[in-house]
């Protein structure tokens, strides 16, 4: 038996949590920075390229990402009034059946497509954990999780299978301390939007477990209030401009002081009313915050992400952790400023507990390092290698991911 072979990045910029290393030795975890490669390893000069930690995506229904934007009108007061508007396409509108004809699993590996090719090793999952999770993805899903869609759809069909959203107070009672509890909130700009937090707050769910998607309507008074509770934020800021205009103040939040700042992680919710990718969504957010550091947005899809969400090996890059990694092209001399600018076809390599999955043909040796056979396959015309069983997924998904071909 041939073993997989450590791989070493030299000449890197590798992000850690203290510092900026210039070498990076894994196999399936981290085993070192700054070391001189041992004996066997594959070793590969990135020329200064960045190594960042696996992307955290903290908000998707993955099951949704197949059909592209929808909507009715122009602009919406409520998420309750988009619900309304799709649920008259879903009769009538015979893509919109079509798409829903896919079964499941074809329609949850395209949702991890999506993901994978934007350099997101871990990925939160709003709806139930469906067991084909488990078989399909290519990614990390979140699993220990609880959940409610809304207070719209607390006994109206929310999930894929026509699961109810949910009773929020009895599912939050039956969510543990530890564990993150996500529920939509005053998603929309009216007052019925601006009331779901007192709402929620008069139930005794808003606590340090509570992680709110969306917050568009919800004031600075009520962002204080959130901040005192240590509950947090998922932002989708291209989904909440999509339908209302407007998101969430999200400058308001991480300007203040410690005592009201609220934890703030960055999601795509999913193409329906979001964007392409988290890479896209970094640049919404970057519109949206004009003033912001890059590095702040780069910790709501790495450190911040993984805290809000309850995942402490995810978003890091640290000895003894998953190799979850992402390599990205030295398009600026700041890390989070190079990602910024990064697209999916500029992805350079995507690496999932020490395994890789897609990367550009000059990485070809780390795929072999570690025993994954290499198959060909174009990314929005840029060619790639992936995984030779991941192409062949992608090759016979019925679904076709706009811009991927497999020769």
């Amino acid at each position: 038996m041939i073993w997989a072979r450590a791989v070493t990045f030299v000449n890197a910029r590798v992000v850690t949590r203290d510092q900026t290393a210039t070498s990076i030795r894994f196999s399936s975890r981290v085993l070192s920075f700054d070391e001189r490669p041992k004996q066997g390893d594959t070793v590969v000069d990135l020329g200064g390229g960045f190594v960042l930690p696996g992307l955290v995506n903290a908000h998707d229904h993955l099951e949704l990402n197949h059909y592209g934007r929808l909507k009715g009108r122009e602009r919406y007061e409520n998420a309750s009034a988009w619900i309304a508007d799709m649920g008259q396409r879903l009769s009538c509108d015979p893509a919109v059946r079509v798409g829903r004809a896919y079964p499941l699993i074809e329609r949850l590996f395209i949702g991890g497509i999506k993901n994978l090719l934007a350099g997101v090793t871990t990925v939160a999952h709003h709806n139930p954990f469906y067991p084909e999770m488990r078989r399909t993805l290519p990614i990390r899903v979140v699993r220990r999780y609880g959940w409610a869609h809304s207070f719209l759809l607390e006994t109206r069909p929310a999930g894929a299978r026509g699961e109810p959203g949910g009773d929020i107070a009895a599912r939050w009672q039956t969510t543990p301390p530890a564990t993150p509890f996500f529920v939509h909130l005053a998603e929309g700009v009216d007052d019925e939007a601006r009331g779901e937090l007192p709402k929620l707050e008069a139930l005794g769910c808003l606590k340090p477990n509570t992680v709110i998607v969306h917050g568009v309507a919800i004031d600075e008074n009520g962002w204080r209030r959130v901040a005192r509770t240590g509950a947090g934020l998922v932002w989708c800021p291209a989904s909440n401009a999509f339908l209302f205009g407007e998101t969430a103040l999200v400058g308001t939040l991480i300007a203040g002081s410690d005592e009201a700042r609220v934890t703030v992680a960055l999601g795509t919710d999913s193409r329906v009313t979001g964007s392409r990718d988290l890479l896209d969504e970094l640049r919404e957010a970057r519109t949206a915050l004009p003033g912001a550091a890059p590095k702040l947005l780069l910790r709501m899809v790495t450190t911040e992400a993984a805290r809000l969400l309850r995942q402490p090996r995810a978003g890091k890059l640290a000895v003894g952790a998953p190799a979850d990694l992402v390599v990205v092209p030295a398009v600026a001399d700041d890390p989070a400023a190079a990602l910024l600018q990064t697209t999916r076809r500029d992805v350079r390599l995507v690496v999932v507990d020490g395994r890789p999955l897609v990367g550009d043909p000059d990485f070809a040796p780390v795929f072999k390092a570690r025993k994954v056979t290499v198959r060909p396959l174009r990314v929005d015309a840029f060619p790639k290698v992936g995984d030779s069983g991941l192409v062949r997924r992608i090759a016979g998904c019925p679904i076709a991911e706009p811009g991927v071909s497999v020769a």
